[in-house]
């Protein structure tokens, strides 16, 4: 049987057609009034992706690199900061505030679940310079409550940062970036905006702008200030990843469109076409007698407790070798343990069913317990039906 390589993980996602076609044919120089014209409404285009009046900064890396561009911009040695971490990506945190001698308080939750807001205000004293948390821990598929968490910073010092990697939760979830305070929210180009990896990008708030005044960790590529410098001349500060703007503006144009011309609401319509796609891959795991692996499931993706006795790798390579799908495996303590599908960017209603689908012969064929054939997709079905009935869907053939 025919198969077609397709990827349901949670980064890389599926490339969108026009994005690759833009990126295939741009060639402009990246010192040229074209690609200035370009850059500027990236930049400007972004800023309404995110949902903020705050500048925007992006950078030629992956998400890491703008996770350690925030705490080289925001910190010095000897600042006490605060990480709230509950998976591998909330450890990187720690990992990166320790590379730059902060002095780390942890608050640590199990992998799958979520902060205790009286554990958060316990552990925010006034000199906690920074806070660090994800929006979505995407090692466990968690979802953290954002805006409470915001509402305890502000409340603690408006001398206190809030730094948040969205990198998977932007395009999945509704997030109020300046309404809530957040400091600087970072995001990824290979997650809902549908790109490949390479760019990086974030909003600095004006707190934040001030801090980068003060502080004395090193920093030179990732230098912020000379970034928001030179894009004030429509310019990036270092040779800019060309091909990958251009495919940047291609799926910011595919997202206004997905709106009526108004990019929030595409972006809205990206936030409610991830949840639905979770809600109905999580009825219909439960469906087929599985169980879901976080108290606080995000709709970035989908984490699954692996059936008893199966190493999730198992059923991560039948599923490549099957139906040349790829699905990802739990990282850190969960690897071997969960299996996670992602339902970002662009993923749609017969992606959903089709992963379903496959699932069940998965399971039949890595199991001793006997599938019953369309229980997770009739799951799914009722779910769009009660949903969706009488809705476009976001992601059009």
């Amino acid at each position: 049987m025919l198969r077609k390589n397709r990827l349901f993980t949670p980064g890389p996602t599926p490339l969108l057609p026009a994005a690759q076609a833009a990126m295939a044919s741009f060639s402009a120089h990246h010192r040229t009034a074209d690609f200035r014209a370009l850059f500027t409404r990236v930049l400007a285009d972004l800023k309404e992706f995110i949902g903020t009046q705050n500048d925007v900064i992006v950078t030629v890396s992956s998400g890491t690199g703008m996770m350690e561009a925030s705490v080289s911009n925001l910190t010095s040695p000897g600042d006490k900061v605060l990480v709230l971490s509950a998976g591998t990506f909330g450890e990187r945190w720690i990992g990166i505030t320790k590379a730059f001698k902060c002095n780390v308080d942890v608050l640590s939750a199990p992998y799958g679940r979520t902060f205790s807001f009286d554990e958060i205000r316990a552990r925010l004293t006034p000199d906690v310079r920074t806070v660090f948390v994800q929006a979505t821990e995407s090692s466990t598929g968690t979802r953290h409550d954002i805006e409470g968490i915001a509402k305890i910073v502000r409340g603690n010092s408006d001398d206190t940062l809030l730094i948040v990697d969205a990198i998977t939760g932007l395009g999945t979830t509704h997030l109020d970036v300046d309404g809530w305070g957040i400091d600087v929210i970072i995001g990824g180009s290979q997650k809902a905006l549908m790109i490949p990896p390479g760019l990086a990008y974030c909003a600095v708030s004006d707190r934040a702008w001030q801090r980068m005044e003060t502080t004395s960790s090193p920093r030179f590529y990732f230098d912020l200030r000379k970034e928001r410098k030179a894009a004030a001349k429509g310019e990036a500060a270092y040779t800019p990843a060309t091909s990958l703007y251009a495919a940047l503006g291609a799926a910011l144009d595919f997202i206004r469109r997905a709106g009526n011309g108004n990019l929030s609401d595409g972006r809205a319509m990206l936030v409610d076409n991830a949840e639905l796609c979770a809600e109905m891959t999580r009825v219909a795991v439960r469906a087929l007698g599985l169980k879901l692996f976080s108290a606080s499931s995000g709709a970035a993706l989908t984490a699954i407790h692996s059936p008893q006795g199966i190493d999730s790798g198992q059923i991560i390579k039948e599923f490549r070798e099957s139906f040349d799908a790829v699905i990802a495996n739990g990282q850190g303590e969960m690897k071997g343990r969960i299996f996670r599908i992602a339902h970002i960017g662009y993923y749609d209603y017969l992606d959903t069913i089709g992963i379903l689908g496959a699932l069940e012969h998965v399971l039949a064929r890595c199991t001793a317990t006997p599938v019953e054939y369309g229980a997770a997709v009739r799951a799914a079905q009722e779910v769009y039906a009660r949903v969706s009935s009488g809705k476009r869907q976001l992601i059009e053939a």
